[in-house]
C-alpha cells in the first residue's frame, strides 16, 4: 500500500510503499478514503520541537480521515465490512477513574492515532473498532474525514449554553469557523470571528458570520456598535492559541462571561486575573472530543441542517501530499483534505 512516512527523526516525510497492516483482536481494518491535514500532521512534517519530543519514528501521521471497514479482528461486532466510517482519535486506556466513570476523554493514559500508533495517510489503517463512528447512509466521505476537527469544534462551542448570546470566536483557521457556524445554529445572537488573516476572514463572511474583524486593523471594542452591543459578549470561543487574543477577548466579555479555550499556545504567558476573578469570568480547557458525546451531537446537527461543508477548501490526490501539505501550512483556505481512494 500507499502510505506517507515519517521515515527518520528529520523535517520531511515520504510516500512510499509498505505492507497493509493486519487486524489483531478487537481492531478493524480500514480502506482510507480521506485523510484532513491537521496542525498536529504539520508539527510532524517540519520536525519542530514539539515532534522531536512526541514522534518516534518511523510512524505513519494522520489521523483526521474517511473510509471503509474491509476487515475484522476476533471479537469485534461493534461495525461490520462495508460501513462508512471515521474514528476518534484518542486510544485511552479504560482502567483509570475517568474512564471507569465514562469521562474516557479525560483518561490520564490517552494514545493517539497518528503520534502513537500508525494513523491514516495511508491506503489502510487499523484501529480498535470502539473507536470507529459509523455514519448514516448517503454521508459524503469529505465530510466524514472531518468530524475529528468538527468534533473539537462542537465540544468548544457547547461548552456553555449559546441560545440568545452574543459570541465572540478568536482565530478563523477550520475550527473557529465551524464553532461559529454551529454557535449560530443552535441561537446564538450575534457571532463574531476575529484573525489577522484576509483569506480565512473572507471564508468566515461567506459562512455568514455576523462580523469577521481583522484585529490587525481594528479592536474588538471598536465593533461593539455595528452589532448594538454595550455590555460585551457573553460567551468567548478561544481558538487561536495566541496570547494577544486571549487578552483582548478577556477585556470585551460581561461580567458573568464563559470562555472556552481550545487554542494551545507554544508557551506559557500572563493574562489579568484581576479581571478574571472581579468580573466572574469562567475559564473551561477543552482538549478533544467527548467521548462519545460529541459524535453523536456531530451527526444530530448535520441532520438538521448545521452545514460546515464550505470549511473544505482545498483537495489533492495521495500523490500530490507535498502540495496539499504546502496549502495547509500557507494557511490561506480551510480544511485541506488528500485523496486517497473513492466509495
Amino acid at each position: 500500500m500507499r502510505a506517507l512516512v515519517k521515515g527518520e527523526a528529520a523535517p520531511g516525510l515520504a510516500l512510499v510503499e509498505l505492507p497493509q497492516p493486519d487486524p489483531v483482536h478487537g481492531e478493524a481494518k480500514v480502506r482510507v478514503l480521506r485523510t484532513g491535514i491537521c496542525g498536529t500532521d504539520l508539527h510532524i512534517d517540519s520536525w519542530d520541537r514539539w515532534a522531536q519530543g512526541a514522534i518516534r519514528a518511523p510512524l505513519v501521521p494522520g489521523h483526521e480521515f474517511s473510509g471503509v471497514v474491509v476487515e475484522l479482528g476476533e471479537g469485534v461486532t461493534s461495525v461490520n465490512v462495508g460501513d462508512l466510517v471515521s474514528a476518534e482519535g484518542h486510544v485511552v486506556c479504560g482502567q483509570c477513574r475517568n474512564c471507569r466513570a465514562g469521562r474516557r476523554h479525560l483518561c490520564i493514559r490517552t494514545s493517539s492515532i497518528g503520534v502513537d500508533r500508525d494513523g491514516a495517510f495511508a491506503e489502510f489503517v487499523v484501529v480498535p473498532a470502539g473507536n470507529l463512528w459509523v455514519h448514516p447512509p448517503g454521508m459524503d466521505p469529505d465530510l466524514a474525514a472531518i468530524f475529528d476537527p468538527l468534533g473539537n469544534a462542537v465540544h468548544t462551542a457547547l461548552s456553555f449554553p449559546l441560545v440568545g448570546e452574543d459570541v465572540l470566536v478568536t482565530g478563523a483557521g477550520p475550527i473557529g469557523l465551524m464553532a461559529a457556524r454551529i454557535a449560530q445554529h443552535v441561537g446564538a445572537r450575534h457571532v463574531v470571528v476575529t484573525d489577522v488573516n484576509p483569506g480565512r476572514l473572507a471564508l468566515a463572511e461567506r459562512m455568514g458570520v455576523d462580523l469577521a474583524l481583522n484585529v490587525a486593523e481594528r479592536r474588538i471594542a471598536d465593533a461593539w456598535g455595528d452589532l448594538g452591543l454595550s455590555e460585551g459578549f457573553d460567551v468567548g470561543l478561544e481558538i487561536s492559541g495566541q496570547p494577544s487574543a486571549l487578552r483582548e477577548m478577556l477585556e470585551n466579555l460581561n461580567h458573568g462571561a464563559k470562555v472556552a479555550m481550545l487554542g494551545l499556545p507554544s508557551d506559557a504567558f500572563a493574562i489579568d486575573w484581576s479581571k478574571v476573578v472581579t468580573h466572574m469570568i469562567t475559564i473551561q480547557g477543552i482538549y478533544g472530543r467527548q467521548m462519545f458525546e460529541t459524535w453523536y451531537l456531530m451527526t444530530a446537527m448535520l441532520a438538521s441542517g448545521l452545514d460546515v461543508s464550505p470549511v473544505i477548501t482545498d483537495r489533492f490526490p495521495a500523490e500530490n501530499w507535498d502540495d496539499a501539505f504546502a496549502t495547509a501550512r500557507a494557511g490561506r483556505g480551510g480544511k485541506v483534505l488528500i485523496e486517497w481512494g473513492e466509495l
